[in-house]
């Protein structure tokens, strides 16, 4: 008996182990499959030489679908934005670790809306006054600079609701929205400066077709994710490599730089999202101060306890 339970315990450990050594990298669907592979695989494969772990690339159709890789273990580590990486956090027991550092030396980007160049619409007003004779491309829900953050500064502050302001909106990646702006297939979309530099490079006759009509404030640059489940040993392997990568290697330089003109990564904790919770508080404040379906007492509760969870995050 003791012989039999000692041998399942081996066995069990020996599945853990090689569980621990297999790590599944999820990258947010911002572009089309085959351009992230070719930007995200040189890291992946440096990783692997590096850490003596199996690293191997999980794509999904949309931001959810990461997450909820993340959820059921069929992902350990990702490359997120903070609205999709707070989703993470709360929903499948993933932790900041790294966040991107541009090759500036910045760490953070801009949210735009985007119209074809030789469109009439100008800036928000031009983009309000006509939003019924409009179609917009709107980013994945999970989307920082796609979603969230014009969803506030363009439509929630401007107590404007993008479902049903235009003739026609449908939501897609920063890549499928910048070229149906250039391909005249929808007037005015999302998206944000690092896509758009990547169009401008790849493409540059789509590029000079987009014109930018509005930019958001500076949003910080994306994290890097890990699940909490991973062993310590495995965690501290991933963070040494990414926290060291592209530091003084000339060849690791130019890989970052065409993921998305980076200069590396640098620590990072949870506390990276506290803007991005704040910024999704709001958004929910102004829509039930709007809502005129709730009774007074119910309005009242519910904005007490969006106020008591930013008072929170101060």
């Amino acid at each position: 008996m003791i012989k039999k339970t000692l041998a399942a315990l081996a066995i069990g450990l020996s599945f853990t182990v090689a569980m621990a050594q297999e790590i599944s990298f999820g990258i947010i669907s911002t572009e089309a499959t085959q351009n992230l592979k070719a930007d995200w695989q040189p890291l992946l494969d440096d990783m692997e030489k590096q850490t003596g772990l199996k690293v191997k690339a999980f794509f999904a159709p949309d931001y959810a679908g990461i997450i909820e890789g993340m959820r059921f273990n069929k992902v350990q580590m990702a490359w997120l934005g903070n609205k999709s990486a707070m989703e993470a956090v709360d929903r499948s027991n993933a932790e900041v670790f790294a966040q991107m550092v541009n090759i500036d030396g910045t760490q953070g980007y801009y949210s735009h809306l985007i119209v074809h160049k030789d469109s009439p619409l100008n800036n928000l007003n031009d983009v309000f006054s006509n939003a019924k004779n409009l179609s917009f491309g709107n980013g994945d829900p999970n989307s920082t600079s796609g979603f969230l953050v014009p969803g506030f500064y363009v439509f929630a502050q401007n107590k404007v609701d993008p479902r049903t302001a235009f003739k026609i909106t449908r939501s897609a990646n920063h890549e499928s929205n910048a070229l149906a702006v250039a391909n005249k297939q929808v007037d005015v979309a999302t998206n944000n400066s690092e896509n758009l530099d990547k169009i401008k490079e790849r493409q540059p006759a789509k590029f000079n077709d987009i014109k930018i009509i509005w930019t958001s404030p500076l949003i910080p640059s994306d994290p890097m994710v890990m699940s909490k489940n991973l062993p310590e040993a495995t965690k501290t392997k991933i963070k040494n490599f990414f926290y060291n990568y592209a530091k003084t290697n000339p060849r690791e330089k130019e890989i970052v730089m065409k993921i998305s003109k980076l200069s590396g990564f640098k620590v990072s904790t949870n506390d990276q999202l506290k803007p991005i919770r704040q910024l999704d508080l709001f958004s929910l404040r102004i829509k039930f101060e709007g809502d005129t379906t709730l009774s007074a007492s119910e309005k009242r509760t519910k904005l007490a306890d969006i106020d008591q969870k930013l008072a929170a995050l101060k």
